[in-house]
């Protein structure tokens, strides 16, 4: 939701747009012991409670040993193998189900689900075939945030709202107050500038997505009664509905600021801009792997992709920024250019002709001219030249 805002606005590459990112990764993660002892909490007495947790945290341990030791194993085997075979529907029903396989696992052991599906997330997006698999579960994913919305709203019990709004929007108040003065404190202590600790403040003071899955586990187990499970939700969901304007208000005060302080106006630093920039190449075959040689003499950053995934490995394997990918599909070359304020242009390396004529196409949907993207593709012959003379894109 948060990094929907920031993407629309082009403003993740910033400072405050990569802060808000980190504490938002931080606070994901800090839901993961919740998951673990919300359910222990429910009618437990004392001692009762501590030897529960000790068991909690073995099970917990031991489940993400297990995850993360198989998943490095056996994982990327499995997804090299697929890959190999070149199926998009074999790619995606391994990914479900590897996601489903780890809630069942984690759900076995007595623990939430949820938390075997975050660490399944967490697993597949430290792979190589990360890109790939963004691309593939992208109808998915806004499937369910539609879904999980719809849903949101069906939680709200309107009668409650308005029998308690003074509870409900003074909750709400403390909340967004309570959470701005915190992440500007940190973000201040971390040596940003008040204009960004402030607008990163309050774009990230609502109630998180989790806060239903940690309610919901509360009333399960009886910790919380119904009534004020529906209270809390209504107060997290307005904090939710508040956030887009809050973050233009964020912007609005940072501006008034900066200006008050004679300094620009949340533009990211120009060493931050260097270090981000980069080129895509599509293909690492022969011509692939010249280009990017040529681009590490020149100190040029550069991310590569091809779909051979035994190429993909070696590169890997030597430190090379490479990864799986189809570049003929217009929802991969996005998934890979999500950060477009730090790609400076593109090079099409693809040995067969008919691939190579599809990325392009398919780049040129996206950007229309070359003063929106420099594209550069290696034509596989004359004829093949001439047909790409056709586009706005200079054949090599």
């Amino acid at each position: 939701f948060v990094i929907q805002l920031l993407s629309e606005k082009g403003e993740l590459a910033t400072r405050f747009g990569r802060a808000s990112f980190g504490i938002l990764l931080f606070q994901d993660i800090a839901v993961v012991p919740l998951l673990v002892v919300t359910p222990l909490l429910g009618g437990s007495s004392g001692a009762a409670l501590g030897a529960a947790l000790r068991v909690a945290a073995i099970k917990s341990a031991s489940a993400l040993a297990i995850i993360f030791v198989t998943g490095r194993l056996l994982l990327q085997r499995v997804f090299q193998l697929v890959a190999s075979a070149r199926d998009q529907t074999a790619f995606l029903a391994i990914t479900l189900l590897t996601v489903l396989s780890m809630s069942a696992f984690t759900q076995a052991l007595g623990l939430s689900d949820t938390l075997g599906a975050f660490l399944a997330g967490v697993l597949l997006a430290e792979s190589k075939y990360r890109y790939q698999i963004e691309a593939d579960i992208a109808p998915f994913r806004g499937l369910l945030l539609g879904l999980f919305f719809v849903t949101t709203g069906f939680s709200i019990d309107l009668p409650l709202a308005l029998a308690s709004a003074p509870a409900v929007v003074g909750l709400a108040l403390a909340l967004h107050l309570s959470k701005t003065a915190i992440v500007a404190a940190i973000c201040t202590a971390n040596q940003m500038k008040p204009a960004a600790a402030l607008r990163s403040g309050l774009l990230l003071s609502q109630g998180g997505e989790f806060a239903f899955v940690i309610f919901g586990l509360a009333q399960t187990h009886g910790i919380l009664p119904v009534g004020q499970v529906k209270l809390m939700l209504t107060v997290v969901v307005l904090s939710m509905f508040l956030t887009p304007f809050l973050n233009e208000l964020g912007a609005s005060l940072s501006t008034r600021l900066e200006k008050a302080r004679g300094g620009l106006v949340l533009q990211p630093d120009s060493e931050d801009i260097d270090k981000g920039e980069y080129v895509l190449v599509c293909g690492f075959g022969r011509v692939g792997q010249a280009v990017c040689e040529l681009l590490t003499a020149r100190l040029v950053r550069y991310k590569a992709f091809d779909m051979d995934p035994y190429r993909v490995a070696e590169a890997r394997e030597l430190g090379l920024p490479v990864f799986y990918g189809d570049a003929c599909r217009p929802d991969v070359l996005r998934s890979f250019m999500s950060d477009e304020a730090q790609l400076t242009s593109v090079v099409v390396t693809l040995d067969d002709e008919r691939s190579c004529t599809k990325a392009v196409r398919a780049l040129r949907r996206q950007y229309p001219t070359a003063t929106d993207m420099p594209i550069f593709v290696r034509a596989v012959n004359e004829q093949h030249r001439r047909k790409l003379g056709a586009s706005p894109a200079p054949a090599l």
